[in-house]
């Protein structure tokens, strides 16, 4: 039986969220471990779903780690990849979670062979993989796709390439990154992701003894090196998780202080947009301080790769643009399937059209309580969001969605004077 969560409506946040390190920073660097045979350190990983199970991962290749909890938001993990000793990540493993696609950038570059399942994940997109093979391929790597598993082999080692993505990816960027670290000469990517957890991957593999410049730029170049060395870093704090406990201020008219980082900085397009609708942001020591105007005003955004609006803040914005004062645009041009939670904000009373990758959000008065599901991750805050604005109790259903990418919400809201029930 899967958990359920009752989250009773109009309760007002009001407190202090300290943000967890980023996940999707936390999981390319647990990755680029596999580059190393010397110990690396990394500290303020979120203890999530997502995590456990990159760990999981790591631990059927044959690294061995030592995880120890620093706080019930933040581990600090010792892993060493001396003694891998198979170079399969299993389908039974994959399957669970798209981003276990980082390991094979690392596997192939540091072992010149891999298996890798091809990926799955949450459902809000096709997501393919094809930009990674390409890359590798580009790389000097032969890779096949047999029985669901992509196979990579180097056997002369990969050699440094001039590569240009079509479409910014992050993973795809991430990927090449790490392969490129240990191929022989320069390798340039242009058209780079330039995501501040893509920045945080290469202060990482420089402090291991890369060779990278241009990080958080459209170009990125890597000058390969033979090995890489031990290492100590700290995950980037989690944007998106800062940007969703922002959100909750708003939709709940309160006030709720985020701390742990520049949040400014990793939140730009997300910053301006919000604080058209209403949302007021105000520096504060180590974080930011965030509170809603009296009404929320509708806005048009359109998801963008960074420094844009960010697509995994979508859904909790959809939730808070169903309480503005008129009509709201959302257009998607990341994901082309990233609208399933309107059919759940609609059981709960919102006016929402939508067209292909466009959402036309109507704002209504008051958002009533009901029983929905979630169907991916950021979709099931954006309804825990909704709940706390509507009038009556909503039961949200499959929340292990929620647990894969958002660490503890019983407590951080309990320290904001908000209380939801997890029950089975």
């Amino acid at each position: 039986m899967t958990e359920k969560i009752r989250i009773q409506g109009k309760q007002i946040v009001d407190g202090v969220v300290p943000i967890s390190g980023a996940k999707n920073a936390a999981l390319p660097l647990l990755a680029a471990t596999l580059l190393s045979s010397e110990k690396i350190v990394l500290r303020n990983v979120p203890p999530l779903q997502d995590v456990r199970t990159m760990l999981s991962l790591l631990d059927d290749i044959g690294v061995r780690f030592h995880l120890k909890s620093d706080s019930p938001y933040a581990s600090t993990v010792e892993l060493q990849a001396d003694t891998v000793n198979d170079f399969r990540a299993s389908y039974d493993i994959v399957k669970r979670m798209r981003a276990s696609i980082l390991v094979l950038g690392p596997l192939l570059a540091r072992f010149g062979e891999c298996y890798v399942s091809l990926p799955g994940g949450c459902a809000i997109g096709v997501r393919p993989v094809d930009l990674h093979l390409q890359g590798m391929e580009a790389l000097g790597a032969t890779v096949s796709l047999k029985d669901g598993y992509i196979h990579a082999t180097s056997s002369k080692g990969l050699k440094g390439t001039e590569f240009e993505f079509p479409q910014p990816t992050v993973t795809g960027t991430e990927n090449m990154m790490m392969a490129a670290v240990l191929a022989d000469g320069k390798t340039i990517l242009k058209n780079a992701a330039r995501e501040p957890e893509i920045v945080d991957l290469a202060k990482c593999l420089n402090k291991m003894g890369a060779r990278i410049t241009g990080h958080g730029s459209a170009t990125i170049e890597i000058d390969g090196v033979t090995r890489l060395h031990s290492a100590d870093h700290a995950v980037v704090p989690d944007r998106i998780e800062a940007g969703t406990y922002a959100i909750a201020a708003g939709i709940t008219h309160g006030r709720v202080d985020l701390k742990g980082g520049n949040f400014r900085e990793l939140l730009p397009g997300f910053i301006e947009k919000m604080t058209e609708a209403g949302l007021i942001f105000t520096d504060i020591e180590n974080g930011l301080r965030v509170e809603s105007a009296e009404k929320i005003s509708p806005v048009d955004l359109e998801t963008a790769p960074f420094p844009g609006y960010p697509t995994d803040l979508q859904a909790q914005s959809m939730a808070l643009l169903c309480i503005a004062s008129g009509t709201s645009n959302i257009y998607e041009h990341i994901w082309e399937n990233r609208f399933m939670h309107v059919a759940e904000l609609a059981r709960m009373g919102a006016n929402i059209k939508v067209t292909g990758t466009h959402a036309c959000i109507y704002g209504v008065d008051q958002l009533l309580g009901a029983p929905v599901y979630a169907t991916d991750l950021r979709a099931s805050f954006s309804l825990v969001l909704a709940a706390l604005a509507a009038e009556g109790t909503t039961v949200l259903d499959r929340v292990y969605h929620l647990d894969r990418g958002y660490c503890k919400i019983e407590k951080k809201f309990a320290e904001c004077s908000v209380k939801i029930e997890r029950f089975k």
